[in-house]
Order: structure tokens, then C-alpha cells, then sequence
């Protein structure tokens, strides 16, 4: 008796076992590159309408794409005023996008399914843990509950602190929202600032100095760093301090410390900029600058008057930014320590990096040096645009580099050169910012989707000569 082939099944339990969630065919990369440029798009779009705008005030689209990829970028570079062009309205959608920005679009995408109760999957753990660089996935959830957490604490007793100062300057309504906004601005290294100055009438300011200057610090260090600090405070036999945390806290001090002594002797005898000043305030100045340049965007002088050596070291200091998985942006500290530190083996004829008694493997050195090379070409690139672009005899070539750097590093200083930015130049720094934002090789590999085997290994050739 022949056996008739099983009935063939159809309809919905076929179609459930093809089709994967819409999500779940991107990869980490592909995915943190579509929510941004979403999130910028939107956002846009929201700040383009006339219900956003100050009273006899236009923004067109452009303008208001520029200043939402700002804010989502945690930038801080703009080309109208905020303080006059936006209503409150318009600078409560700019606080929102800069802390969606800081913090990340899908570890907030993961705060409202936590709050829902939805459980988060094993390939959406892998997303967040390439957003937030966390080491696993296994982590991440409590990871982003910790972070959630740990960033409304700081931010909530920031604005808190700041309001002693706003308050009598603004009064109580219009003081308190100054608080929370440059406290939100501030820790999350956004440099959007409510003044049409910035930071300026600060400069003599001891006390909204040092306060915003301990928040860029505290968001520019990293989740990571920051909780396995507290850890190993709290219990330090059970949490031990790791070799990362080392590594960007000695980064941070070495370079917090060499951008304060460059400020005080380059700008020392400026009469445009600390000249003026007695010594507490210069060296407080110094400070405040040095802490900026880590991608904050604040700043209590003005850096069109600064000397050329000054600038220099400023955009040394940009392109290195913060740390690996804070709000800041540059190449990040732990890049720069790899990238000298293999250089520096290289030449004293050692083969392999090492750091507190440890060894930096291959994959680390090379996707430091992938790092750095992709954002110095990706800058050269985009500033050899803004020359092309550029229709105005009164931009200086060293004002384009600096913006240049300034946006891909989403530091948001200037020298006095992005309002007049013509559109072409606009759109450049618009894709800078996006770019620096979510990181140059995270955007190269979210277009790459095929992972080639190495399935041949071909013989190494020794006589290619370097240097």
C-alpha cells in the first residue's frame, strides 16, 4: 500500500515560520544607523513647524534639520539662535532630542518594552550592547536600567544645583527650565546653551563653571567606567576595577591636565580672551575649556580670538574626545592610548601592546588603527567639501578645519563660522555630525553585509617596505 506524502501546510503557520520581525533583519550596525537618521529626519521636521518658531521668528527646513541633527547628535554646532528663533515649545523638542540622542534611540526603545513589560530578545541584547558598548550581551538589560537610572539621578541633582543660579538670574519659571535644560545639555556633552553668548557671561562664574564642567565629565566618561567605579568602591574585593576603566580615567586626567596648562600659557597674554582676567578666573577659564574640548560644545571665551597654536591643541583635543560609551563622540580615549601605544611598541621593537600587565590583542590594535584612519580620512574628505563649497572671502581655511573636526567630533565649538555656512557647506556638516555621532566604522560595516571566511591564507610577503 503506497503511502499518500503528507498534506502540505499553508496559510499563517507557513508564513509565521518564514517571516522574521521587520527589526530583526538589520544588523546592530545597520539598525543604530537607521533609528538616527529617523530620529534626525523627525525631528527636523518637527522643528520646521511654525508652532516651534519665536515670535516673528522663520526657520526653514534646513535650518531646522540642522538644528535637530545637532541636538540628536549631542553637537551643539548651530546656524540660528535657539535661545531666540525657537519658542519653549521649540527648546522643550530640542532638550527631548538631546537626551534621546545622549543616551542612545534604542536603549530608550528598550526603556518603554522594560516599562511594558515586553521581554527584550537575544538579537536586540546584541543591538544595545554594540550601542552602549557594553562587553556582552548578556548584561545589557540590567545594564540599561542602571543607566537609565544613574543618568535622570545626575541630571535631576545638576539642574537642582544650577538653579540656585538661574533662578535669581531668570526668576522661578523661566530659571528652573534654564536648569534643567543646560544640566540635560550639559551631561549628556550636547553644548546647547539658552544664551545668545553661550557660556560667556560665565567665564568669572566659578560655581556654573565647575558644576557644568563636572557634568560634561561625569557624561563624557562612560556608563561602564562609571558604574564599575562605583562597584569597586562600594565592595572593592568582590568588584575589581577593569583594565578599560583604568585606561580612560588615566586618559581623562592626563589630558584634562595638559589642555588646562596649554590654555593658561597660549592665551595668557590675549588681550581677547584671558589677558583680562585675574589668575583665579584664567586658570578657572582654562579649566572650563580644557573640560569642552572633550565634546561639550560650552564655551566661556571666544575661539574665534584665540591664537593659531591654541586652536591647534583644541583640535587635537576634539578629535580624541571622550570615552567609549559616554555621550561624547571623537575617536574616543581608549583609540588614541591604543593607536600611540602600538606606534610606541613598533618602535621599541616590541611585538605586542601591553597595558596594566596586560596584552592588547590583534583585533584591538587593528580596530584602533581602523578607527583612526576611516575619521581623519572621512574629515579630510568632508572639509575638502566645505573648501569646494564654500562662496564667502571672509571664512578663513583654519575656520572650516575647525569646524570640520568640531562636527564630526559632535564637540560643537566654533569659530564664529556656522551661521555663515551657506546651505552646500550646511548639508556637509549635517552629514559630519550623523556621522560622527554614530561612528565612521559602525556606518561602514552597516552597509558591508557580507562576513567573507577567510577560507584561503595566502603566504605572508615580508618585503613590502614601510617608512
Amino acid at each position: 500500500m503506497a503511502l499518500s506524502p503528507p498534506p502540505r501546510t499553508s496559510g499563517p503557520a507557513t508564513t509565521a515560520r518564514v517571516r522574521r520581525p521587520l527589526l530583526a533583519r538589520f544588523s546592530p550596525p545597520q539598525l543604530i544607523a537607521l533609528t538616527f537618521a529617523l530620529g534626525l529626519l523627525v525631528g527636523g521636521l518637527i522643528l520646521a513647524l511654525p508652532v516651534m518658531h519665536g515670535e516673528g521668528r522663520r526657520v526653514s527646513f534646513l535650518q531646522a534639520l540642522f538644528t535637530a541633527t545637532s541636538a540628536l547628535c549631542v553637537t551643539g554646532l548651530n546656524v540660528i539662535d535657539p535661545s531666540r528663533d525657537f519658542n519653549r515649545l521649540g527648546q522643550v523638542v530640542i532638550l527631548l532630542l538631546i537626551q534621546v540622542g545622549g543616551v542612545g534611540i534604542l536603549t530608550f526603545g528598550t526603556l518603554f518594552a522594560l516599562l511594558t513589560r515586553r521581554r527584550v530578545n537575544y538579537s536586540e541584547r546584541i543591538r544595545l550592547a554594540q550601542q552602549v558598548s557594553a562587553f556582552s550581551a548578556g548584561d545589557v538589560v540590567p545594564l540599561i536600567r542602571n543607566i537609565f537610572l544613574y543618568t535622570f539621578i545626575i541630571e535631576a541633582v545638576g539642574a537642582v544645583l544650577l538653579a540656585f543660579r538661574f533662578v535669581p538670574l531668570e526668576g522661578w519659571g523661566q530659571g528652573l527650565f534654564y536648569a534643567l535644560f543646560h544640566s540635560v545639555s550639559a551631561f549628556n556633552n550636547a553644548g546647547f546653551a539658552l544664551y545668545s553668548d553661550n557660556y560667556v557671561r560665565f567665564v568669572g562664574d566659578d560655581f556654573v563653571s565647575l558644576v557644568t564642567a563636572l557634568l560634561i565629565i561625569l557624561g563624557g566618561t562612560g556608563f561602564l567606567v562609571q558604574l564599575n567605579v562605583v562597584a569597586h568602591l562600594l565592595n572593592p574585593r568582590r568588584n575589581r576595577l577593569l583594565v578599560h576603566s583604568k585606561l580612560v580615567l588615566t586618559m581623562m586626567g592626563v589630558l584634562l591636565l595638559v589642555g588646562t596648562l596649554s590654555y593658561l600659557a597660549l592665551e595668557w597674554d590675549n588681550p581677547k580672551t584671558l589677558a583680562p582676567l585675574a589668575f583665579g578666573d584664567k586658570l578657572l577659564a582654562s579649566f572650563f575649556q580644557s573640560v569642552v574640548t572633550r565634546t561639550a560644545g560650552y564655551n566661556t571665551l571666544d575661539y574665534g580670538a584665540m591664537e593659531l597654536a591654541t586652536l591647534f591643541i583644541t583640535i587635537i583635543l576634539m578629535f580624541i574626545g571622550a570615552n567609549p560609551g559616554s555621550t561624547g563622540g571623537g575617536i574616543k580615549t581608549s583609540t588614541f592610548y591604543v593607536m600611540m601605544a602600538s606606534a610606541w611598541s613598533m618602535v621599541r621593537g616590541r611585538g605586542e601592546v601591553t597595558l596594566f600587565n596586560r596584552r592588547i590583542d590583534r583585533e584591538t590594535v587593528i580596530r584602533a588603527m581602523t578607527v583612526g584612519l576611516l575619521s581623519i580620512g572621512l574629515v579630510n574628505l568632508m572639509f575638502i567639501l566645505l573648501l569646494v563649497f564654500n562662496s564667502r572671502a571672509d571664512i578663513l581655511f583654519v575656520q572650516l578645519f575647525f569646524e570640520s573636526v568640531s562636527a564630526f567630533a559632535t564637540v560643537g565649538l566654533s569659530m564664529n563660522a556656522t551661521p555663515l555656512l551657506n546651505p552646500a557647506q550646511q548639508i556637509v556638516i549635517i552629514l559630519l555630525m550623523y556621522l560622527g555621532r554614530i561612528g565612521p566604522l559602525t556606518f561602514a560595516v552597516a552597509f558591508n553585509s557580507r562576513e567573507e571566511a577567510d577560507l584561503v591564507k595566502y603566504p605572508a610577503e615580508k618585503d613590502i617596505l614601510i617608512g
